[in-house]
């Protein structure tokens, strides 16, 4: 059985690379009209893991997207930025998030709010735990309204959303809503950017990356680098790991995120392929794997890199078990995108 999803999509870019000065500035062209609240510290560190290098064969690098800053940092940054700009354009005053009890988004969300004077509910899939740790303690300490959901399923935690939204606009408030993650078109902006980075990072470091390995959850970093892979015609491969359901389910989630995503830039996308990988799941969303869990303290004993349990170590899972069955050949250079969670570990 095949370990990666494929599909393909019948697209055009709209952008010219070289008429517009390469792959950066193409990118910051296709994202500029829309309305952005800096709050990431950009760009994030790239490094070499030299002993996980030498000790699986590859050249393995780690963009520290778990650095962004923002409420102990991971990659929810880069999409909050453009989220609370809309949030500001529509001159909201409440923030809806909605995610799992440990979740990163609605941390962040929580914090991000807190700094910008938004009142901010957060829906919080799972019984209300009888301990406060990890990202619900930081929820708490930045003053949060945490409303919990006895589910683990996501359509159970939108309709909570959806009913909380509605009982906001009935008390005169404005309110501006996100889904699971953040992972909305304009969400999706922010790896839109990211890639232009990632190029930046290339150029700085003097190398090309074969493949960047992601955590693929609610979809959106993925979708935002694949629309910018296709806009700047950066040459690599994208795998995403699929965190959150088989790889078939998760495919059509990013496939359509992408598709959604190239809409508002006004881009059609030719001949994308979309990668994704569900074998490194485990029992489900939120269930920590055996792979994930050796591969968090590999990361851990060899770089003091602190990956987590739900999300990354299920990603460094997947870049371990492919070295292993050859689909990664000696030599390449790999590059792990680090999207935060490790505050998870103290949960």
């Amino acid at each position: 059985m095949a370990r990666r999803c494929r599909i393909t999509l019948d697209v055009r870019a709209k952008f010219s690379v070289s008429a517009i000065g390469g792959p950066v500035k193409t990118i910051k062209k296709a994202v500029q009209s829309f309305p952005r609240v800096p709050c990431a510290l950009l760009p994030t560190p790239v490094h070499k893991l030299d002993r996980l290098s030498s000790e699986l064969g590859i050249s393995l690098h780690v963009k520290r997207d778990d650095m962004t800053g923002l409420a102990f940092g991971g990659n929810k940054a880069r999409k909050l930025e453009y989220l609370l700009g809309e949030a500001r354009a529509r001159d909201a005053k409440v923030l809806i998030a909605v995610g799992s009890c440990q979740s990163n988004f609605c941390r962040m969300v929580a914090a991000l709010g807190k700094i910008h004077d938004f009142e901010v509910h957060l829906v919080l899939g799972g019984a209300k735990p009888t301990f406060i740790s990890g990202n619900l303690l930081v929820d708490r300490m930045v003053g949060a309204t945490c409303h919990f959901v006895e589910s683990h399923d996501w359509n159970d935690w939108l309709q909570e959303s959806e009913k909380l939204t509605n009982w906001c606009i009935q008390k005169g408030k404005s309110v501006y809503a996100m889904p699971v993650g953040g992972s909305t078109p304009l969400g999706c902006m922010g790896y839109v950017q990211a890639l232009g980075e990632i190029a930046d990072d290339e150029k700085r470091l003097k190398t090309k990356f074969d493949r960047i390995y992601l955590a693929s959850g609610s979809g959106g970093t993925q979708a935002g680098l694949i629309v910018a892979q296709a806009i700047a015609q950066w040459p690599g491969s994208i795998v995403g790991i699929s965190v959150a359901q088989d790889g078939g389910a998760q495919r059509s989630v990013v496939s359509e995120l992408v598709g959604e995503t190239a809409g508002l830039l006004g881009v059609h996308l030719l001949d994308e392929e979309i990668i994704v990988d569900g074998d490194y799941l485990g029992e489900g969303y939120g269930i920590p794997s055996v792979e994930g869990d050796k591969a968090v303290e590999l990361f851990a004993n060899k770089e003091s890199v602190f990956l987590d349990s739900v999300y990354t170590g299920k990603a460094a899972a997947a870049v371990i078990g492919h070295v292993k069955s050859g689909e990664i050949k000696a030599g390449e250079k790999i590059l792990f995108l680090h999207t935060g969670g490790s505050v998870s570990l103290f949960a």
